[in-house]
């Protein structure tokens, strides 16, 4: 599980003395933690996936804005230690791959966004958490074929 991996990546950073990774991974581990407690329950790797995705955005998103070199340093360490984290997802050419199946109701959309969810719904009947920009990516290239 995703949260087991945390957990041993965090006590691997802290022997090494790794600040910047151990940091990282306690703001993760507590984002996850916070989400358990409010729910009552464990969190899935789903919704821990989905934290640590939060986590890399809001990082992308201040080093975008951020002027100090050394600060811009440190956050694309950290948005490296967060990226390893997360599982890799297929490529565009796999995702059109496994929406072959529903292409003609893709196609037969009236939207892109109608066709996105269309695809959507399909990936997550398989079980496969795919970001819905790459997801959207894909529907496009496949209604433009």
């Amino acid at each position: 599980m995703l949260i087991d991996e945390i957990k041993k990546r965090l006590g691997e950073a802290i022997k090494a003395k790794n600040d910047v990774e151990r940091e990282v991974l306690r703001v993760a581990l507590g984002e996850i933690q916070t989400l358990v407690a409010r729910n009552g329950r464990p969190a899935t790797d789903d919704e821990a996936a989905q934290i640590v995705r939060k986590l890399v955005k809001s990082n992308e998103e201040t080093r975008s804005v951020t002027v100090d070199d050394a600060r811009r340093a440190v956050l694309e360490q950290e948005i490296a230690v967060l990226s390893s984290l997360l599982p890799k997802g297929p490529s565009a050419a796999e995702i059109v791959e496994k929406l072959a199946p529903v292409q003609g109701a893709i196609r037969a959309a009236g939207s892109d966004g109608q066709a996105t969810g269309v695809a959507m719904k399909h990936l997550k009947a398989q079980g496969l958490s795919v970001p819905g920009s790459d997801v959207a990516a894909a529907v496009k290239s496949m209604r433009a074929a």
